[in-house]
This record gives structure tokens, C-alpha cells and sequence, in this order.
């Protein structure tokens, strides 16, 4: 399953009127990062930043003013997103910006279908607590130290750690990737499944000698009833 986590930064908070200023994306591939990335500055047409803006991410209009525009990014940022589910937090917002300029090029949509919203997530597995990406981080104890201000890309990175965290975790993630490398496996054998061959000399046990006589005491300590008794070889040493 491919995804998509990405972010935006803009200009201000009204969709129909502000503009889109960056644009990050991550790749995810059964929910393991891929290394591929999408990152965007666009210059706003006739759009300045907000104050308030530039307080949240530090993007200036002079730092855009030789940006390319939202037309000269589209198709590279169309080709990225394609066929993707796309992952965001507080994604509503980011579409809705995301779908003006698409509108103002005389593009489709991207249907709200396609979009998992993190923020709605989070609400309902903890409801009543915070749920910014900065509560999130911190719930998760993930690293933010390399993020002074919000950018589209950097969010992007630290939000696919707390989206795999609220799916279930890295241990989900694994799961998921292991079966399909099995179904690939099968496939590429004509559907029979290739066993791995014998290990060439057993693993050293982990517990030694004295562990399992202690063990053993302990056990024979809890008479005749301790369920450890039932376990084969139990009482053959």
C-alpha cells in the first residue's frame, strides 16, 4: 500500500484568497518510509505573507520572490501524489488550499476519499488530550529537536513517525511488510512457498546452566498444581 504524508505552509488561513507557499511529502510503503520525497517552495502570485504566518514557519516573501509558481510545480507534484493515499494532519485544511490552486489551473479536485486526517485520529484514540503534532511528538517520544519552525517537509517527516505510532506501531509496521515479502516470495516461485534452509549449527541456548536449575526450584516450590509442570520435558531435567 502506497501513501503519502505530507504537509503545506502558506500564506495565511483563508483558502479562497491565500496562497500555498511549500509543500513537503514523504513516501510510505506499507507504512515504511521509501526515501522518496517531494519538496516544493512556490512563489505566491499577488499574495503576501501573513504576519502571522511568518511567525509559524519563518517564510518570508523575499525568500520566495524567485520561486517557481504553482503552475511550473503541478505536474511534478501531481505525478508524486498520484494513486496515493494521502496522510495529514489537520488534513482538511491542507486540501482545501491544495484544491484551490489545482482550481485555479483549471484542475480536478483530490477527493477527500483519498485523505487519512492524523488529527482525527489522535482525537479519537485520546479524546480530551492535545493533539497537535507537538502533543503528539511528545506522547510518542519522538525527536523534534532538528525543527525550529513548522515546514511542510520536516512536519511531513515527523508526522509519518506518529502516524505509524497511532496505527498500531513499528511492530505493525513490520507485520505488514513481512506478509507481503511472503506473498512475493510465492509469487515468484509459482506459488509454493520456499522453506529456508537448515540452520548450519544451533543457536547457543540463552539461559544458562544455573538460570534453569534456579528455575526449577522455583517451580518445584509451587507443588504438584504449577501449570509449569505440564510443559513437555519438564520433569525429564
Amino acid at each position: 500500500m502506497r501513501e503519502i504524508v505530507f504537509d503545506t505552509e502558506t500564506t495565511g488561513l483563508d483558502f479562497a484568497e491565500d496562497r500555498v507557499i511549500e509543500i513537503g511529502g514523504i513516501e510510505l510503503w506499507n507504512h515504511i518510509p521509501t526515501g522518496r520525497e517531494f519538496h516544493r517552495f512556490i512563489r505566491p502570485q499577488g499574495r503576501k505573507v501573513d504576519p502571522g504566518a511568518f511567525d509559524i514557519h519563518g517564510i518570508s516573501d523575499d525568500f520566495l520572490k524567485d520561486k517557481p509558481v504553482f503552475a511550473e510545480v503541478v505536474e511534478d507534484f501531481l505525478a508524486f501524489f498520484e494513486g496515493a493515499t494521502l496522510v495529514a494532519h489537520n488534513g482538511t485544511f491542507d486540501m482545501r488550499f491544495v484544491n484551490a490552486e489545482l482550481a485555479r489551473l483549471a484542475r480536478p479536485p483530490i477527493p477527500n476519499e483519498r485523505l487519512i486526517d492524523t488529527l482525527t485520529m489522535a482525537r479519537r484514540k485520546f479524546p480530551m488530550a492535545p493533539a497537535t503534532l507537538d502533543a503528539l511528538c511528545s506522547r510518542f517520544s519522538i525527536d523534534t529537536t532538528k525543527r525550529d519552525k513548522h515546514g511542510a517537509l520536516v512536519d511531513s517527516e515527523l508526522l509519518a513517525q506518529v502516524y505509524i505510532e497511532l496505527i498500531g506501531g513499528r511492530q505493525s509496521a513490520l507485520r505488514l511488510v513481512t506478509e507481503d515479502e511472503a506473498r512475493m516470495n510465492e509469487d515468484a516461485a509459482g506459488g509454493v512457498t520456499r522453506a529456508l534452509p537448515p540452520r548450519p549449527a544451533p543457536l547457543p541456548p540463552r539461559l544458562t546452566a544455573a538460570e534453569i536449575e534456579a528455575h526449577r526450584r522455583f517451580v518445584e516450590g509451587m507443588g504438584e498444581g504449577a501449570l509449569w509442570r505440564q510443559v513437555p520435558g519438564f520433569d525429564e531435567g
